[in-house]
């Protein structure tokens, strides 16, 4: 069974035909994960399958997503903590004014929508799939509804945040040997999320904890704010770090101060209901000495977790800065596997095409993360027995082992077809050199496979 039919096995549309499709598609997808539908498929035919597959009912994002989510699940059993990483990415269809069903994004004449999935990662960085996703398409001329105060919180777009709290909350019932927690950014600081927590842990309940970061300067029970509380507790202690660089900011190393303190926040005023006073931990890394120009790295977190030492605070922040592999996998969705260059007619066919693509970039940071954590991990873990060989025999010219290589070894094969060099100074491949050398290694595989079928029918 090769990886696709494993993460689909248990599909079920109500038609064997359709889930059997479903599988290869998957894995036709997953072998060529940059290229169109068209020419990952083999030939016309399976390419008017694939798209009679997303033009089916019964094939949604939601019944595609249930077996890898079941996957998901099984992968993290026996883990002392999961973190449950939230977050939305912006998916721009303008100039794909012929999909029908999109609703306008930062301003009305851009089109398209989001994609808000919640990925399951251990605190090794080790993204074991999806959980969960909820797509958000807006009405036409709803734009800043969402900042009416006197919305209820069930009318606003910000509900997500909550949703999603409340479905880890769930699966911490369901999985009580593991500790859940929440991993969000500043968008998720809304105060229900926090109430929501209060009441599940005053009444008992399994509940979910939380990371999420403060955009919000609160206001506390007995007067002042929540900036100032964190600012003027002790310090408990400081990192060093090196930074990445991106399109706005020069990598350079950080040193932060790590401070946090108890707080009790006021409920804010809500014209549904009267919400209670919750009681949290802030914890602010703030940086010492920024560049000249160079605005300071500085996160306050707020969490459910009790911090008096220097080991917790940091365990904590450990947690939050997991949350960069969603950030990765976005990256892999939108450059990797271009989501946003999908041709398709009709949002009905383009959200289960979505979930197929989710899968397939779990695949590739799974492949990558897995291999840094576990490189002695025999690579038939997740590549199949015809994927590994034929990979091996191009890369080395020579017939394969009896037993399969390590992962480290087959992954640094694989993104060599990628560009990677794998110098001494070059570390691990990265998710692009992975992303492209996947594409070639299906390739190798068919062109021995059918070696091998005209050697049998050549010679008998």
């Amino acid at each position: 069974m090769d990886w696709a039919e494993q993460e689909l096995n248990v599909v079920d549309f109500g038609d064997q035909r359709l889930d059997r499709r479903a599988q290869q598609m998957l894995s036709r997808l997953g072998d060529k994960p940059t290229i169109s539908i068209p020419a990952a498929c083999n030939g016309w035919s399976e390419t008017k399958a694939a798209y009679r597959l997303l033009d089916n009912g019964r094939v949604t994002s939601e019944k595609l997503l249930a077996p890898h989510r079941a996957c998901t699940l099984a992968r993290v059993e026996g883990q002392k903590t999961v973190l449950c990483i939230e977050d939305t990415s912006e998916l721009d269809y303008t100039s794909k004014s012929d999909i029908d069903g999109l609703g306008p994004l930062n301003y009305e004449a851009r089109q398209g929508l989001y994609l808000h999935p919640m990925v399951a990662v251990t605190p090794d960085r080790l993204c074991h799939g999806v959980l969960d996703c909820h797509t958000l398409i807006r009405d036409e001329g709803s734009l800043g509804a969402d900042k009416d105060r006197q919305r209820s919180i069930e009318d606003k777009e910000s509900l997500r945040w909550l949703e999603g709290y409340r479905r880890v909350c769930d699966v911490s019932k369901e999985h009580p040997a593991s500790e859940w927690i929440y991993v969000a950014d500043r968008e998720a600081d809304i105060y229900e999320l926090y109430a929501e927590y209060s009441r599940r842990h005053g009444g008992g309940q399994a509940r979910g904890g939380f990371v999420v970061r403060s955009q919000h300067d609160r206001r506390l029970v007995g007067g002042g704010k929540l900036w100032e509380a964190v600012e003027n507790s002790a310090v408990l202690g400081e990192i060093s770090f090196d930074m990445p660089g991106n399109a706005s900011r020069e990598a350079r190393p950080i040193q932060q101060t790590i401070q946090a303190t108890k707080v009790v926040l006021k409920a804010p005023y809500r014209p549904d209901g009267q919400l209670p006073d919750v009681e949290v931990t802030a914890i602010l890394a703030r940086e010492k000495r920024a560049p000249t120009a160079e605005e300071p790295i500085e996160w306050l977190l707020l969490t459910h977790r009790a911090v008096e030492t220097f080991e917790q605070a940091m365990e904590v922040l450990q947690w939050y800065l997991c949350r960069w592999q969603i950030e990765i996998f976005f990256k892999i969705l939108k450059s990797g596997c271009k989501i946003e260059e999908l041709q398709l007619e009709r949002i009905t066919r383009l959200e289960p095409a979505l979930a197929f693509y989710m899968i397939v970039a779990w695949r590739v940071l799974y492949l990558t993360m897995l291999g840094r954590a576990c490189p002695k991990l025999p690579c038939d873990v997740v590549f199949g027995e015809q994927e590994w060989q034929a990979v091996y025999i191009v890369c080395k010219k020579q017939p394969p082992p009896e037993a399969p290589p390590t992962l480290d070894s087959m992954i640094r094969m694989v993104a060599g077809f990628g560009g990677f060099l794998n110098r001494k100074h070059d570390g691990f491949p990265g998710p692009k050199t992975i992303w492209i050398g996947i594409q070639r290694c299906r390739d190798f595989a068919l062109a021995i496979e059918s070696h091998k079928e005209l050697g049998r029918q050549t010679y008998g």
